[in-house]
């Protein structure tokens, strides 16, 4: 399974997600980060459809939600932000999706370990320090640890959290022994990982 990660610039639109899912046609799972989808879900399920892909990301309605779109376009998870965590299986993957400062807040809900394949951490903007930047990511590899699962986070490339002067995009990948596969740092690249092989690559 292929699984690209993006930290697209905020956008009204889903032009860069329509960008992504066209160039990359070897991938099964599209990951963006918090509130980019937002009212644009009836295309996101279009585009999702249109090129067979898994789409997870967030939008607000009118506050912060989860969101996973399976290839056929259906929704298979669409959540309030701070509530019960949920797994969702599909394709053979049972995926756990954390909602930006879910990850610091709640976790996993003191969910009890399972099987889970991965965790997605959708993120809104970037971090607003290099102390944050440090403490989320410590904070991920201390779930991976505790779940023995691989989690993967991104957020936006732009944006500010409550007007900071600071923005630091961030994007990572944590196996389930807490080790890095990747941790990115004012890096806006695009990555695709084989979720197999725990390989990744950097697009151009």
């Amino acid at each position: 399974m292929n699984i690209l990660i993006a930290q697209p610039r905020l956008e009204r639109q889903l032009t860069q997600l329509e960008y992504e899912m066209s160039a990359h046609s070897d991938v099964d799972v599209v990951i963006f980060p918090e509130g980019y989808i937002n009212h644009n879900i009836e295309h996101a399920c279009e585009l999702a459809r249109k090129h067979s892909k898994i789409i997870i990301s967030g939008h607000k309605n009118p506050k912060d939600r989860a969101l996973i779109i399976d290839r056929e376009g259906r929704i298979l998870l669409d959540r309030a932000k701070y509530d019960e965590s949920a797994l969702v299986e599909t394709e053979g993957k049972v995926i756990g999706l954390i909602l930006c400062d879910e990850l610091i807040i709640q976790g996993m809900s003191n969910m009890k370990p399972t099987t889970i394949d991965f965790i997605v951490h959708p993120i809104g903007v970037g971090m607003f320090s290099e102390d944050q930047f440090d403490e989320w990511i410590a904070a991920a590899r201390k779930i991976a640890i505790q779940y023995h699962v691989m989690i993967i986070g991104t957020s936006h490339a732009d944006g500010s959290f409550r007007g900071s002067d600071i923005s630091i995009p961030i994007a990572y990948c944590i196996d389930k022994d807490g080790e890095d596969i990747f941790v990115s740092k004012n890096d806006i690249r695009t990555r695709i990982l084989n979720f197999d092989s725990g390989e990744d690559f950097v697009t151009q």
